[in-house]
């Protein structure tokens, strides 16, 4: 019998204009009913798309696709006719409109699809690097800039329910985070999560193809990306390959019927214990306790395992990067889901994208099961591919000796891990996000210990990442008062209403003085090459002192290749201290010019002879010019 798929692929493929079809499967009863197709439109010189058409009379239909050069693979259906799974092969077609139509014995039904060309060079898409100052916005809780786009049901005095933040409000205000010293946005996640009452947060998906309405359109997230874009900034995305919101169509009428791992009523809760991921002696079983079961009973785990699942969920990366011209990917709950899965996921981003950058959530302090992660090495026989994970190990030893009594030996014994990855010098660093209490708020309130924190972020080796509102001393427990709305981002505002902190008249003391001490550490990085991706080597460290230094060149200040080294100091005692560093063979030696960068305070720094003497006053952070 004739391969009827292999026999149509040969005769389209000679053709500039083909029909293609191909049925499979038992008849429905009533004519075929396209109701949406995702990608909703896809472009050409990307991976060959596979469609997922929702619907009804489906099963036994045929498929027809009719365009210039384009080639029809092969189909499936779902056994109750309402999704249906189109491989179509595009890769040498021109930009077109075409026509999908469905068609059984009771009819057919028809729908125009756009094959667009690419929107930008693949090199356009720029990521980002240790050169940058990552922003985290949470959009509900910045600003609402658009009235007009305001939903029924807003309750600003609802901790867990929508406030009005919007794309509009963000994009009003990016004066405010240049001035700051930002470099890159990433904000939380984008999806539609419009049935969900209480993801205000993006994490609950129902609709994988839309912005939330909530926040504005997709022409306005297109709009926030070309604004950041004339300005050299930049956009990071947030995706959720691992779980979706329980409101999502799936989830009573899934494409598949291994669309997940478990079903509504049949499921387990994933034990999140991330420590049988890297045993190798675990038992299998003990890792799909992780990577199988639901975040939470709201979220349902996508089972990546089922390659339609996994071809979905690459397609969905490569649609937003293409569509909304993004630079990079935040990856939520990165550990939740297997190895093989992210090693496909990176490769496609990566090979569309040269310099598209992925970075990774793996909510752990211990940095063996954080390096387990990151790309450029095997574990398990996989490489994930991924860019880098975010630095949690240094977040829990930042906390740990700033806003508790842990010494400072133990942030250096963290950072002497670092050779467990294989590019720690790209790890997203940080000492606060939208899921942990705010800083300020776990150091009991004291400033000095915030100011000291968003020193060490400025300095320490890796890419900086802030949360909202730290710059100005925002104050929050745990989640979700960590997420209070930004002052001045919501009316009203002005006399009758809140200040406005994104001005310097609306600010407070505190804001004013935070703001500026973190303005003028961040210009600090913007100016010396040295924080930007330079080496950092530890000079001194005990209970209560840390002293660092960022430099080009290890070989110290006789070296031609280094004339931008930068010693940080954090004190964290309230007394005064004299701190005595010998030079000889470290990036000490042949220094003698110590200049102090602002923000300055009262510190010193001098060479003595084979040594260097820094004077600190107590409860500071300090930082100086090497030459």
């Amino acid at each position: 019998m004739v391969n009827m798929k292999t026999r149509w692929n040969t005769l389209c493929g000679a053709a500039l204009l083909c029909i293609a079809s191909y049925g499979f499967g038992q008849a429905d009863r009533g004519k075929p009913v396209i109701q949406s197709i995702d990608p909703p439109d896809w472009f050409v010189q990307l991976p060959d798309p596979m469609l997922l058409i929702h619907g009804t009379g489906l099963a036994g239909a045929k498929f027809s696709v009719q365009a210039h050069g384009v080639r029809f693979d092969h189909a499936q259906a779902s056994s109750n006719g309402h999704w249906a799974f189109v491989w179509l092969k595009t890769s040498t077609a021109p930009p077109q409109v075409i026509e999908i139509t469905a068609t059984n014995a009771q009819g057919n039904a028809s729908r125009a699809y756009a094959l667009h060309p690419r929107t930008e060079a693949p090199a356009a898409h720029a990521g980002f690097s240790p050169k940058d100052v990552i922003y985290l916005v949470m959009t509900d809780r910045f600003a609402d800039g658009n009235l007009a786009n305001d939903q029924p049901g807003y309750d600003r005095a609802a901790s867990r329910g929508w406030h009005g933040g919007d794309f509009a409000g963000i994009e009003q205000h990016l004066d405010y985070l240049q001035e700051l010293g930002v470099t890159a946005l990433w904000t939380t996640p984008v999806y539609d999560n419009g049935l969900m009452p209480q993801s205000y947060h993006g994490y609950a998906a129902v609709n994988l193809y839309d912005v939330d309405h909530h926040f504005g359109t997709l022409e306005e997230y297109r709009h926030l990306a070309a604004a950041l874009h004339a300005r050299g900034m930049k956009l990071i995305i947030d995706l959720v390959p691992n779980h979706i919101g329980v409101q999502h169509p799936w989830v009573k009428d899934p494409p598949t019927p291994d669309w997940f791992h478990g079903t509504l009523a049949n499921h387990k809760r994933s034990a999140g214990n991330f420590n049988d991921l890297v045993n190798p002696h675990a038992t299998p079983a003990s890792s799909r306790d992780l990577t199988e079961g639901w975040f939470t009973d709201e979220m349902p785990d996508m089972n990546q395992e089922n390659p339609l699942v996994s071809k979905y969920l690459i397609q969905n990366a490569l649609w937003w990067v293409e569509t909304a011209h993004l630079d990079a990917i935040r990856i939520d709950t990165f550990p939740y889901v297997g190895r093989a899965f992210w090693h496909d996921f990176d490769a496609a981003l990566h090979h569309a994208y040269p310099n598209l950058t992925t970075v990774g959530e793996i909510f752990h302090r211990d940095p063996t099961i954080t390096s387990f992660f990151a790309g450029g090495r095997e574990h398990a026989g996989i490489d994930t591919g991924l860019d880098t994970p975010f630095d949690f190990p240094v977040y829990f030893a930042v906390r740990d000796v700033l806003a508790g009594n842990k010494p400072m030996t133990d942030l250096a014994a963290t950072l002497r891990q670092d050779s467990l990855y294989p590019h720690p010098e790209h790890l997203v660093q940080f000492f606060g996000n939208h899921d942990t209490t705010r800083f300020l708020t776990a150091a009991g309130g004291s400033l000095p210990r915030l100011k000291e924190a968003l020193g060490l972020l400025a300095t320490l080796r890796g890419t900086p990442e802030l949360y909202s509102g730290d710059e100005i001393a925002m104050t929050g427990g745990g989640d979700p008062d960590n997420r209070r709305d930004f002052p001045g981002g919501f009316p009203p505002t002005g006399p009758n209403g809140q200040s406005s902190a994104f001005t310097a008249s609306g600010r407070t003391h505190d804001q004013q003085e935070t703001f500026i001490w973190t303005a003028a550490l961040f210009s600090a990085r913007k100016s010396h090459t040295a924080l930007q991706g330079g080496a950092q080597q530890d000079l001194f460290v005990d209970d209560s002192s840390f002293v660092y230094i960022r430099t080009n060149s290890l070989k110290g200040c006789s070296s031609a290749h280094d004339k931008d080294a930068v010693v940080a100091v954090v004190n964290k005692k309230a007394e005064p201290r004299i701190l005595l560093i010998r030079s000889a063979d470290t990036a000490l030696a042949g220094c003698n010019q110590f200049e102090p960068l602002a923000p300055a305070n009262l510190a010193t720094a001098r060479s003595e002879g084979g040594s260097v003497s820094i004077s600190i006053p107590g409860e500071s952070f300090a930082m100086f010019s090497v030459r």
